[in-house]
């Protein structure tokens, strides 16, 4: 019987987070335990599972990894342990036919700028050159020539917001029977295009960009083209192959992978200058909070947990405080310090605490208010998304005035309103909410608010890129500098090509 080998590790990492990642900021599992887990939710491995199950194949797998959200560079030490656990599942797993990996693409380690390569580099030495791996990726993933010389095709996201887990993992897992059962033979194009992208023309439904995305469906609708997509990289892992890419995989045919990438590079060099997200200052974004009757959502995506930043921001915080904002807000912040603070003194207690700037004082000075504890909690709770068990710690609702803070003692991620209703708050019934994402579903907040405003704020994530200090990756690239011309090149890829 086909033994198809599964295994994954996923982490996005913001390399201007002074807050380093570990080991224990991932969820592992191991043997079958991995598998029945996936079964459970719509991820990738989720909608891998569902095509393979329905085949006749055995399914062995190795080991999973998942952040439980982003965060800073992984630490050194904690990459050697949790490649080797990696590894050791790949080795345990013995002869396999085929492998899907499940990767992310963002990843950043201390001495490994590319860790996603590196797993794919050693794996290969344990299964062999002729086992043939499918990649799938975020597309705000990095791609490098090591992880594109080392898979036979790599499938990624189509949609941001990212609704398409499943079916990503749908689309790696046919690919992998193709070319197992059917004996198709990847070959793929890649082009690379000099540009940090940001904003609302990143959202593939509404914006530009989903005239790279439709012309990438319409690829793989081919009979000959087996996956396509534009990996916009992610702009706050500074490493040296961050950029933007298009890929074109196709069964066989190099002429029509090169022309169908350059294709898509195209359109979207088109727009690029398009897709920069406009920001509003500090002050004006609270002065325009303060003329709206209704609900208004300061959106501070400098500080969003999803894309790699601390979290524990107090930016907006102080100025509703310096400017005296009188309507009530709803805030997030990670502090540690102020939930165990809350939690000694219990609820209905007033503590004096500082707010922010536990984990960033160089960009966020503390705050220092006086604090009603109003509710504490264990910070266990399902995500309204994906039904994902998600952790934030020790969590303490704390209420200054008309000031509401839902203080955590860990990151989770802020792109819906998991945080803030597992914790009794609904933003509909504040005047101000502060979300710490830079784009969520359009349900979550855009549909009701009375107002949206993207903040310039200071933070790890900011859309602002020039002012972030990129200085590995390679030059130039748009925005931080100046592209007079720009002509796409694609370079081709197949395995056992030397």
């Amino acid at each position: 019987m086909t033994r198809i080998l599964i295994t994954e590790c996923k982490q996005e990492v913001s390399s201007f987070n002074p807050v380093g990642s570990h080991y224990e900021d991932f969820v592992t599992y191991r043997g079958p335990r991995h598998l029945d887990y996936h079964r459970s939710v719509r991820d990738e491995v989720g909608g891998a599972l569902a095509v393979l199950d329905a085949t006749d194949v055995e399914l062995v797998s190795a080991f999973g990894a998942r952040a439980m959200t982003s965060g800073g560079t992984l630490a050194g030490a904690d990459f050697e342990r949790l490649a080797g656990e990696f590894l050791d599942g790949v080795r345990s797993a013995g002869e396999v036919d085929a492998a899907y990996f499940c990767l992310h693409g963002a990843m950043s380690a201390e001495q490994e700028s590319d860790p996603e390569g590196y797993l794919l580099d050693e794996s290969r030495k344990i299964l062999g050159e002729s086992v043939p791996i499918v990649v799938s990726l975020d597309l705000h993933g990095i791609l490098t020539d090591r992880m594109l010389r080392l898979s036979d095709a790599v499938v990624i996201y189509h949609t941001y917001p990212h609704v398409d887990f499943y079916e990503t993992g749908q689309r790696a897992a046919r690919l992998l029977m193709r070319i197992v059962r059917e004996g198709v033979r990847p070959v793929t194009a890649r082009v690379k295009i000099p540009a940090l992208v940001r904003g609302d023309e990143l959202i593939t439904e509404t914006g530009l960009i989903g005239h790279c995305i439709r012309q990438s469906q319409q690829i793989e609708a081919q009979p000959w083209g087996l996956s396509a997509g534009m990996l916009i990289g992610n702009p706050f892992t500074d490493v040296p192959e961050l950029r933007s890419n298009s890929l074109v995989v196709t069964d066989g045919d190099e002429d029509a992978a090169r022309q169908r990438a350059v294709e898509l590079a195209e359109v979207f060099w088109q727009y690029h200058e398009q897709m920069q997200v406009p920001l509003t200052g500090l002050p004006e974004s609270v002065s325009l909070a303060n003329q709206i009757e209704g609900t208004t959502i300061l959106m501070d995506a400098a500080d969003a947990t999803s894309s790699g930043a601390s979290g524990d921001s107090n930016a907006i915080l102080r100025e509703l405080v310096e400017t005296g904002y009188q309507g009530r807000a709803l805030l997030p912040v990670v502090d540690p310090p102020a939930v165990a603070q809350a939690f000694q003194a219990g609820v209905g207690a007033t503590i004096r605490t500082t707010l922010g700037g536990a984990l960033d004082p160089a960009r966020f000075p503390p705050l220092e208010r006086e604090c009603d504890v109003r509710l504490l909690s264990d910070g266990r709770f399902l995500s309204e998304s994906f039904r994902q068990p998600w952790n934030s710690g020790p969590t303490a609702v704390l209420q200054a005035g008309e000031l509401t803070v839902v203080a955590s003692t860990r990151p989770v991620s802020l792109y819906d309103r998991s945080f803030f209703l597992a914790h009794g708050q609904n933003p509909r019934n504040f005047d101000l909410v502060v979300v710490k994402s830079p784009h969520c579903e359009p349900h979550m907040f855009a549909d009701w608010c009375d107002r949206l405003v993207n903040v310039d704020a200071p933070g790890a994530t900011s859309a602002n890129v020039r002012g972030l200090g990129h200085v590995v990756c390679e030059r130039p690239i748009f925005p931080l500098d100046e592209i007079p011309q720009y002509h796409p090149q694609a370079d081709l890829f197949r395995r056992g090509d030397t």
